[in-house]
């Protein structure tokens, strides 16, 4: 249901599609709105080895797992927005990056890789984080944006100095979400968000490799 944008949704219709996008996160059941990237790499430089294969596919599945934590964070951030204005940012970013679930998870289709095994643990561990920053203050939710974009520019460019040569489909899913990625972190500063302070973002660094080396793997 639509409401007048002076008007919010009652904070069940919020939660309910909330849900409804966990459950399609989660499902798989997901649709981009812009086309995938790859789709302008007509044909690869050469086929991709094996272990090329595998280890475009780990990378993949981490930048997956990454997106599925993005819906997970920014619908916990929507939900304790304290203004429409502020609401209605978290749900643009959170359109926007279902483009990047969708891009990825096509991308790991491709390579006959599968998503992780755990992303309901780290949907329901990246909600609550969100939670809780959204919990300390728009400022502070969008401060916890800035960084988070900041860091995941960061993982996405070193997938691009790991990722192989030859895998050109993926190097452009990856340009193409590191762009994005770069323009929340701004869209969240120009709206008032502040820096974190440095344990905060240490925690964050920290917390990020736990999930990328396992994600990795499983």
């Amino acid at each position: 249901m639509d409401y007048p944008k002076h008007e919010p949704a009652p904070l069940l219709d919020r939660l309910l599609v909330s849900a409804d996008n966990a459950l399609r996160t989660l499902a798989g059941a997901v649709h981009a709105a812009r086309p995938n990237p790859a789709q302008a790499v007509r044909h690869e430089a050469a086929p991709l080895s094996d272990d090329e294969r595998r280890e475009a596919g780990a990378l993949m599945r981490v930048n997956h797992v990454g997106e599925v934590c993005a819906q997970a964070l920014y619908q916990a951030q929507a939900l304790t927005a304290r203004t429409p204005e502020l609401r209605r940012q978290m749900q643009q970013a959170a359109r926007e990056e279902i483009d990047h679930l969708a891009w990825t998870q096509q991308r790991l289709d491709e390579l006959g890789d599968r998503p992780s095994l755990l992303n309901p643990l780290w949907y329901a561990g990246a909600f609550g984080i969100g939670l809780l920053a959204g919990r300390l203050g728009d400022a502070t939710s969008l401060g916890f944006v800035i960084e988070t974009e900041r860091q995941v520019e960061q993982h996405l460019a070193g997938h691009l100095d790991r990722l192989p040569a030859g895998d050109a489909r993926s190097r452009a899913i990856v340009d193409a979400m590191k762009a994005d990625e770069a323009r929340h972190a701004e869209d969240a500063r120009g709206a008032g968000g502040v820096e974190l302070p440095l344990p905060v973002s240490w925690l964050m660094r920290g917390a990020a490799k736990v999930m990328t080396t396992v994600a990795h793997r499983v």
